[in-house]
Protein backbone atom coordinates (compact mmCIF):
# COMPACT_ATOMS: atom_id res chain seq x y z
CA UNK A 1 0.00 0.00 0.00
CA UNK A 2 0.66 3.62 0.03
CA UNK A 3 2.87 5.64 2.66
CA UNK A 4 0.05 8.66 3.11
CA UNK A 5 2.99 10.64 4.21
CA UNK A 6 4.56 10.59 0.84
CA UNK A 7 1.19 11.79 -0.62
CA UNK A 8 1.60 15.20 -1.37
CA UNK A 9 -1.05 17.87 -2.15
CA UNK A 10 -0.71 18.88 -5.63
CA UNK A 11 -3.98 21.25 -5.44
CA UNK A 12 -3.59 25.01 -5.69
CA UNK A 13 -6.44 27.42 -4.90
CA UNK A 14 -7.26 29.39 -7.71
CA UNK A 15 -4.97 30.49 -10.97
CA UNK A 16 -1.41 28.73 -10.49
CA UNK A 17 0.57 32.15 -10.49
CA UNK A 18 3.28 33.27 -12.93
CA UNK A 19 5.59 34.10 -9.63
CA UNK A 20 5.07 30.49 -8.25
CA UNK A 21 6.40 29.01 -11.88
CA UNK A 22 9.30 31.31 -11.82
CA UNK A 23 10.16 30.50 -8.11
CA UNK A 24 9.93 26.58 -8.64
CA UNK A 25 12.23 26.97 -11.89
CA UNK A 26 14.70 29.24 -10.03
CA UNK A 27 14.87 26.51 -7.26
CA UNK A 28 16.66 24.16 -9.53
CA UNK A 29 19.93 26.17 -10.08
CA UNK A 30 21.49 24.77 -7.68
CA UNK A 31 20.78 21.35 -8.58
CA UNK A 32 23.98 20.92 -11.22
CA UNK A 33 23.01 17.25 -11.84
CA UNK A 34 20.13 18.59 -13.76
CA UNK A 35 20.62 19.10 -17.68
CA UNK A 36 17.14 19.24 -19.05
CA UNK A 37 13.68 20.80 -18.07
CA UNK A 38 10.36 20.26 -19.67
CA UNK A 39 7.35 22.22 -18.67
CA UNK A 40 3.57 21.98 -19.15
CA UNK A 41 1.27 24.48 -18.79
CA UNK A 42 -2.12 24.22 -19.17
CA UNK A 43 -4.24 27.27 -19.50
CA UNK A 44 -7.91 28.36 -19.34
CA UNK A 45 -9.30 29.03 -23.03
CA UNK A 46 -12.02 31.58 -23.54
CA UNK A 47 -13.88 28.50 -26.10
CA UNK A 48 -17.16 29.74 -27.57
CA UNK A 49 -19.91 27.18 -26.36
CA UNK A 50 -23.47 27.54 -28.07
CA UNK A 51 -22.24 31.04 -28.82
CA UNK A 52 -21.28 31.79 -25.17
CA UNK A 53 -17.66 32.68 -24.43
CA UNK A 54 -16.86 31.08 -21.56
CA UNK A 55 -14.84 32.91 -18.83
CA UNK A 56 -13.56 30.66 -16.16
CA UNK A 57 -13.62 27.55 -15.38
CA UNK A 58 -14.10 26.06 -11.94
CA UNK A 59 -12.36 23.07 -10.97
CA UNK A 60 -13.21 20.07 -8.03
CA UNK A 61 -12.17 16.91 -7.28
CA UNK A 62 -12.45 14.68 -4.61
CA UNK A 63 -9.13 15.89 -3.03
CA UNK A 64 -7.79 12.35 -1.40
CA UNK A 65 -8.84 10.14 -4.03
CA UNK A 66 -7.11 12.96 -6.77
CA UNK A 67 -4.03 13.05 -4.81
CA UNK A 68 -3.80 9.32 -4.69
CA UNK A 69 -4.23 8.78 -8.42
CA UNK A 70 -1.47 12.13 -8.95
CA UNK A 71 1.23 9.76 -6.51
CA UNK A 72 0.66 6.79 -8.78
CA UNK A 73 1.33 8.59 -11.67
CA UNK A 74 4.21 10.47 -10.18
CA UNK A 75 5.75 6.70 -8.61
CA UNK A 76 4.90 5.53 -12.39
CA UNK A 77 6.69 8.28 -14.05
CA UNK A 78 9.79 7.92 -11.54
CA UNK A 79 10.12 4.24 -12.55
CA UNK A 80 10.06 4.38 -16.27
CA UNK A 81 12.01 7.45 -16.94
CA UNK A 82 15.34 8.70 -15.83
CA UNK A 83 14.12 11.84 -13.58
CA UNK A 84 16.43 13.70 -10.87
CA UNK A 85 12.35 16.08 -10.20
CA UNK A 86 8.79 16.78 -10.85
CA UNK A 87 6.41 19.18 -9.51
CA UNK A 88 2.72 18.79 -10.31
CA UNK A 89 0.13 21.55 -9.67
CA UNK A 90 -3.43 21.66 -10.56
CA UNK A 91 -5.94 24.26 -10.00
CA UNK A 92 -9.18 23.55 -7.79
CA UNK A 93 -11.72 26.60 -7.33
CA UNK A 94 -12.07 29.30 -10.04
CA UNK A 95 -9.49 30.24 -13.00
CA UNK A 96 -10.15 32.97 -15.48
CA UNK A 97 -9.38 32.35 -19.21
CA UNK A 98 -6.13 32.94 -19.84
CA UNK A 99 -4.90 31.78 -16.82
CA UNK A 100 -3.14 28.77 -15.40
CA UNK A 101 -4.31 25.54 -14.42
CA UNK A 102 -1.70 22.77 -14.46
CA UNK A 103 1.50 22.60 -14.13
CA UNK A 104 3.82 20.19 -15.02
CA UNK A 105 7.76 20.13 -14.70
CA UNK A 106 10.14 17.76 -15.01
CA UNK A 107 13.78 17.82 -14.51
CA UNK A 108 16.44 15.25 -15.35
CA UNK A 109 20.11 14.63 -16.56
CA UNK A 110 19.07 14.29 -20.33
CA UNK A 111 16.30 16.34 -22.63
CA UNK A 112 14.61 12.69 -23.77
CA UNK A 113 13.67 11.72 -20.45
CA UNK A 114 12.49 15.35 -19.22
CA UNK A 115 10.38 15.55 -22.02
CA UNK A 116 9.09 12.31 -22.23
CA UNK A 117 8.38 11.96 -18.87
CA UNK A 118 6.03 15.30 -18.85
CA UNK A 119 4.22 14.36 -21.72
CA UNK A 120 3.34 10.75 -20.24
CA UNK A 121 2.56 12.65 -16.88
CA UNK A 122 -0.24 15.44 -18.70
CA UNK A 123 -1.63 12.64 -20.58
CA UNK A 124 -2.25 10.59 -17.49
CA UNK A 125 -3.33 13.25 -15.33
CA UNK A 126 -6.00 13.65 -18.08
CA UNK A 127 -7.01 10.11 -18.24
CA UNK A 128 -6.82 8.73 -14.98
CA UNK A 129 -7.33 11.65 -12.29
CA UNK A 130 -10.66 12.60 -10.98
CA UNK A 131 -11.01 16.22 -11.55
CA UNK A 132 -13.86 18.03 -12.77
CA UNK A 133 -14.21 21.36 -15.01
CA UNK A 134 -17.64 23.43 -15.14
CA UNK A 135 -16.76 25.84 -18.43
CA UNK A 136 -18.80 29.25 -16.52
CA UNK A 137 -20.24 31.67 -18.91
CA UNK A 138 -20.69 35.71 -18.52
CA UNK A 139 -24.24 35.15 -17.59
CA UNK A 140 -23.56 33.23 -15.04
CA UNK A 141 -24.91 29.48 -16.65
CA UNK A 142 -22.44 26.57 -16.91
CA UNK A 143 -21.71 23.28 -18.94
CA UNK A 144 -19.69 20.67 -17.29
CA UNK A 145 -16.03 20.50 -19.19
CA UNK A 146 -15.73 16.92 -21.65
CA UNK A 147 -11.99 16.20 -21.77
CA UNK A 148 -10.65 15.55 -25.10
Amino acid sequence: MFDKKKIKNVFVEGAISPEKIATSIAHHQVKTNIGAHDIFLGQVRADIINEKEVVAMEYSAHVEMANHEFYKIREMAFSKFNLSCMHIYHSIGKVNAGEICLFVFTSSAHRKDAMDACRFLVEEIKVKVPIFGKELFADESHVWKVNK
